[in-house]
């Protein structure tokens, strides 16, 4: 049997067992083709632990994380193959995944959120990105949930949205009045402007009458932040880390904040209370004795 043969077998796997989506299957079909490049010819059952050093050695340039998915996707590939009876042992077994560290997610301050919301309103385009911005910031969602968004997914008389978010995860999510009074106005005179005669289930619409893209969104919000003249390097992502750290700081339950935030493990909403220690850190430093040195 060829390498190819192998990698199918378990791409099928993957998703068809599994229920890996579609792009994560393709991701991990990349990695195992710059694998077999490296492996130049090699089967992939005479592989050895001296093998799998060196591809990661060749990859050293590249970022711990994805230096450490890398690996991730051979263990579980040598895994498949040894449940599969094809080869007795996991040459993956005894690496160690390179340490990795974290970084703290940057957000914007309370104050920077009402600049970056405080936008001029002069045309439909205007209309619909504020209607944009303060539904993410309300709702802390993905921007891929964003876009995403149609007209069954919103309940604007009890001011909720319903989202399908990763791992086909199923949760609601409520908005202030705030969002839903801009979300309103972009609907009822702004929205039937964009489509240009066009027909969409889709709430947010482009420039050609079509659901708005992750790209498109992206490029706006990048020239919404410059015209507010924020310096910081703003995301969609960035008004998502905003919403969970400024909910943390009011006081919200950790727990409350995974569940509106879509987290399967509240290990990755922790990353929030670090967050909000750094900031309080950095406050305490404006403390007048907090940098003397005693003498």
């Amino acid at each position: 049997m060829q390498n190819e043969e192998y990698y199918q077998k378990y791409l099928d796997y993957l998703q068809f067992e599994r229920k890996f989506s579609p792009n994560t299957v393709l991701s991990y079909q990349d990695n195992l083709k710059r694998f077999d490049i490296y492996l130049n010819g090699k089967n992939v059952r005479q592989v050895t632990t001296k093998d799998i050093d060196g591809y990661l050695e060749f990859n050293d340039r590249m970022a711990e994380k994805s230096r450490a998915h890398y690996l991730t996707v051979l263990k579980m590939f040598y895994q498949f193959l040894i449940d599969e009876e094809l080869i007795n042992h996991n040459p993956c077994e005894n690496i160690k995944s390179p340490k990795i560290t974290k970084k703290l997610p940057q957000y914007l301050t309370e104050e920077e959120i009402n600049t970056l919301l405080d936008i001029n309103l002069n045309n439909d385009f205007d209309y619909r990105n504020k209607a944009m911005l303060e539904l993410l910031y309300a709702t802390g969602i993905r921007v891929s949930e964003l876009i995403n968004l149609k007209f069954n997914n919103i309940d604007l008389e009890n001011n909720f949205i319903r989202i399908m978010g990763k791992g086909s995860k199923e949760r609601i999510s409520p908005f202030n009045d705030i969002a839903k009074n801009y979300l309103i106005l972009y609907l009822n005179e702004h929205r039937n402007n964009l489509l240009k005669h066009n027909d969409s289930e889709y709430l947010f619409i482009n420039n050609h009458g079509n659901q708005i893209t992750r790209q498109g969104f992206f490029k706006n919000l990048k020239q919404i932040a410059q015209n507010q003249g924020l310096k910081k390097d703003i995301s969609p992502h960035t008004l998502r880390h905003s919403y969970a750290t400024h909910l943390l700081a009011k006081g919200a339950d950790l727990r409350i904040i995974q569940e509106l935030l879509g987290h399967s493990d509240i290990s990755t909403t922790e990353i929030y209370t670090h967050l909000l220690n750094e900031q309080i850190k950095n406050e305490y430093q404006k403390h007048p004795r907090a940098t003397k040195k005693e003498e």
